[in-house]
């Protein structure tokens, strides 16, 4: 049986629809913003706390549940001690997986050196407390990768020079306060609730973001972020691959376990080396004439029966095919007449492997030539 602990959680973040339950449905009518600028972040910890332990005895009262105590459970020591035998002058601070809650009791306003705080895999839920740090100016690095952040802190634009900032798994649902962040080169919003690419356009350095495990509907608001050489979307509810023309310098496109069903808007990624459109549902391959540079490419789980456009795709190393409906060894043949370089491939799952199972890595080898040297994950023998 899932973990009572679990169970809550899953009660507390589920929209304010947890069962029967009306103080947890009011935390969630109330938003963070507004308990934020009303100096009430006490009191929003106080109605969660309260809810939680609704909700768990709400569940012990439904499946006749019993808690019983671990008598081996780790002692932690207090928030306000983490950080007391910290130098002053450190220009660090990283604690990880320590239960934190609060980012007020670890002081952070007496270390006025930092340039990096990695507070990964705690209970954090409110970044307010950024303000009491001093020199901000210092800060290169932010890490709140895992907690429970529901709204990005206003205080977070304070940091004009930072250069990396992970917000990933976290309950966030809109992009906002990041505008002066004009250094930022990483931005790492993974497994939150955005539906909307937002408030970036000042963001003119960023090299890399990621924003898989969303829910976003569609690509915008990226025509400003010409440097981005590394742009991740998969796992989201995108339909349609638009918005990318300005983004001439990306390097790595991944927009895999979307519903794209075309391959399209891409022909002014000149600069392309990784596409990854696996898990759509794609039926042809079309759109890539103008990707000279790609050396991976990656459209695993569509539904695609026949390997087209791939002849000026003369840099391709890495071909994965796997789970299609291919069929045809001739179309497979003729299409991949000019990839002299490739040397990795994976075709398993297709109608060519199953029909022909003795015979399919033999084959793939005399369609493929010397330069091949990997089908599906295994080294081809000598």
């Amino acid at each position: 049986m899932q973990d009572l602990n679990d169970k809550v959680e899953e009660l507390i973040i589920s929209d304010g629809k947890s069962a029967d339950n009306s103080d947890m449905e009011s935390i969630h009518n109330e938003t963070i913003d507004e308990l934020t600028e009303r100096g009430n972040e006490d009191q929003l910890r106080e109605k969660e706390s309260k809810a939680r332990a609704d909700a768990l005895q709400n569940i012990k009262d439904t499946y006749g549940l019993t808690e019983i105590p671990d008598s081996t459970i780790e002692q932690l020591p207090a928030d306000d001690e983490l950080t007391s035998d910290i130098p002053l002058d450190t220009t660090y601070i990283e604690l990880i997986h320590m239960k934190i809650k609060s980012l007020e009791s670890l002081h952070l306003e007496n270390f006025t050196q930092l340039e990096l705080i990695n507070l990964r895999c705690n209970l954090i839920d409110s970044l307010n407390s950024l303000k009491y740090i001093e020199n901000k100016e210092k800060m290169e690095e932010l890490d709140f990768y895992d907690n429970r952040i529901n709204h990005i802190s206003k205080h977070i634009n304070s940091f004009k020079n930072l250069e990396n900032l992970d917000l990933s798994f976290n309950n966030i649902k809109h992009i906002k306060h990041i505008e002066n962040l004009t250094n930022l080169k990483n931005l790492y919003f993974v497994q939150n609730k955005i539906s909307v690419i937002e408030n970036l356009d000042t963001l003119v350095n960023l090299i890399n973001l990621e924003l898989g495990g969303n829910r976003i509907l569609e690509i915008s608001n990226l025509d400003k972020l010409t440097s981005l050489q590394q742009l991740w979307l998969g796992q989201n509810k995108i339909t349609t691959l638009k918005g990318l023309d300005q983004l001439t310098n990306l390097r790595i496109l991944s927009i895999q376990s979307n519903k794209i069903t075309k391959i399209e808007g891409l022909s002014n990624l000149k600069s392309l080396e990784e596409l990854y459109l696996a898990d759509n549902k794609i039926e042809q391959l079309e759109g890539l004439e103008n990707l000279t540079n790609l050396t991976v490419l990656d459209i695993t789980g569509n539904k695609i029966s026949k390997l087209a456009c791939l002849d000026t795709l003369t840099n391709l190393t890495d071909l994965w095919c796997s789970r299609n409906l291919i069929d045809d060894w001739n179309n497979i043949s003729k299409s991949v007449k000019n990839l002299i370089n490739l040397e990795t491939v994976y075709f398993e799952n297709n109608p060519i492997q199953r029909n022909e199972p003795t015979m399919y890595r033999h084959k793939l080898r005399l369609c493929f030539g010397k330069s091949l040297q990997k089908i599906d994950a295994l080294y081809l023998a000598n």
